[in-house]
């Protein structure tokens, strides 16, 4: 049953989603592949919660700290780095676990991701100055005017996003999520696929994010996020916004204590665990809410009903 499986594990926050990952993939004989869009990021290990080094080498886990923070990495550059560790788990017969809590990147590997046009350099420098110099908010307001639709899909906040569908509007005429919608499904799709995703209780999961963000900062996040900000980056890169980093940046230049950093930290990340249950439910509607303690068994089930279906 778990030979050349696919498994795709979503979640909020601090659901738990490494931890059951980690125990199906040692189960099962299986490559845990990441579908977490901060986690990619190698400065990032501590305030993203990535794997540690001892959990790393229990099980292969790829597509973990591979991507230098000055990098603007995109979904369609994990999607085909994703497929193509898909296929190495497949020639190797191991199962091929994709954890994470990026809608985004759930969908782009189950539906496909259709090729934007590239970008106009002069569109793409003068959006992006504009929204170094004047910030996300108006760029989100042009959005709402020329796509609507994006604009309502998008968080007003999110400068790379926002950013992105406006230059492939300004440049295309059309909105990016009309050309997702003309993706072609492959990838994952193509292989036996169980799907499932964390539902914690709001009370717990608070919990569990107040827990957990405590943690990081005894484990040394802050020093973590002393050295980014040492690296004087553009505050607009993904990685520059990871949840924490933007709180504790702002408590080492001496504009807010160390209580209110954390504390804004684990609100932010609180309100985004909101708002990732509210996307998988309508956006991927496949995956199999289920509570954590009952995720392996919900897990074993789909693989034997799609095992019976591929014998059938």
């Amino acid at each position: 049953m778990g030979k050349s499986a696919v498994i795709l594990i979503a979640g909020p926050t601090a659901s738990g989603k490494s931890a059951l990952a980690l125990a199906l993939a040692e189960k099962l004989g299986g490559t845990i592949i990441n579908a977490d869009s901060m986690q990619v990021y190698r400065d990032l290990r501590l305030i993203t919660a990535r794997p540690t080094g001892e959990e790393e080498a229990r099980v292969p886990h790829r597509l973990y700290g591979h991507i230098d923070a000055a990098e603007n990495y995109s979904v369609g550059a994990w999607r085909s780095e994703a497929v193509a560790e898909l296929a190495a788990a497949k020639r190797e017969s191991r199962a091929a676990i994709v954890v994470g809590g990026t809608g985004l990147y759930f969908n782009a590997l189950t539906r496909g991701l259709a090729e934007v046009p590239p970008i106009p350099k002069h569109i793409r420098e003068e959006v992006r100055a504009r929204l170094k110099g004047e910030g996300a908010s108006v760029l989100h307001d042009q959005l709402t005017r020329l796509d609507p639709l994006a604009a309502a899909r998008l968080n007003r906040g999110d400068g790379a996003r926002v950013s992105r569908a406006l230059e492939v509007m300004l440049a295309t005429g059309r909105s990016i999520f009309d050309w997702h919608d003309e993706a072609t499904p492959v990838g994952a799709d193509l292989l036996p696929a169980a799907r499932i995703f964390l539902d914690v209780g709001r009370d717990e999961l608070a919990r569990r994010i107040d827990a957990r963000f405590d943690a990081m900062i005894e484990a040394g996040a802050l020093e973590e996020v002393r050295a980014l900000m040492a690296r004087n980056l553009d505050p607009s890169l993904p990685a520059m916004k990871a949840h924490g980093v933007p709180w504790l940046i702002r408590h080492l230049r001496g504009e807010i204590t160390l209580a209110e950093a954390v504390e804004g930290a684990k609100r932010d990340t609180r309100q985004y665990t909101k708002r990732q249950a509210t996307w998988f439910r309508n956006q991927l509607p496949d995956f199999v809410r289920v509570e954590p303690e009952k995720a392996a068994a919900a897990v074993e089930a789909q693989l034997l009903a799609l095992a019976k279906d591929s014998s059938a």
